[in-house]
């Protein structure tokens, strides 16, 4: 996930500032999350790399559903760009019901719900493999419209 992570910033990294900060949250929540999955937690500071994840996480789908997936939405509109258009009705329903996934995830853990190691495990587990999903989505999203209005740019100048 963490290789994935850097192949996106590479391609679309200077495309926008926006999706460059973007892709930087992204692999920040990515690096959280390998710690949490990745390195057995001392209890103490479990809860404190917990948290942190899952503000890490509610930040990442927040600017996602509220700043990047509007502007590409705009962009497609203002290069009337039908298939970004078609594609982003396709994506965002499966993005919205990964974004429930997490918010459901932060919700718990901010109820204290999170403290079963097992559970928790299964459940970052399951989290992880959701995210993944969703960076493939929103990858191809921005491939799909920046290579469109790229080329359409290129074209009027």
């Amino acid at each position: 996930m963490l290789e994935s992570c850097r192949n996106a910033q590479e391609r679309w990294g200077g495309v926008h500032q926006l999706i460059d900060r973007w892709l930087h949250e992204r692999h920040e929540l990515v690096t959280a999350y390998k710690g949490l999955v990745d390195v057995p937690q001392v209890p103490s500071t479990s809860s404190e790399a917990l948290q942190g994840f899952c503000q890490l996480m509610v930040d990442y789908v927040s600017a996602g559903h509220f700043e990047v997936y509007e502007q590409l939405t705009n962009e497609a509109k203002a290069f009337n760009d039908q298939r970004g258009l078609e594609l982003a009705k396709q994506i965002y329903p499966r993005l919205e019901a990964i974004t429930a996934v997490a918010l459901a995830f932060n919700d718990r853990c901010d109820n204290g719900d999170c403290r079963d190691d097992v559970s928790l495990s299964e459940q970052l587990h399951h989290l992880g493999q959701l995210l993944h999903e969703r960076f493939e989505l929103e990858d191809c999203l921005i491939e799909v419209l920046h290579n469109a209005h790229q080329e359409q740019a290129a074209a009027l100048v």
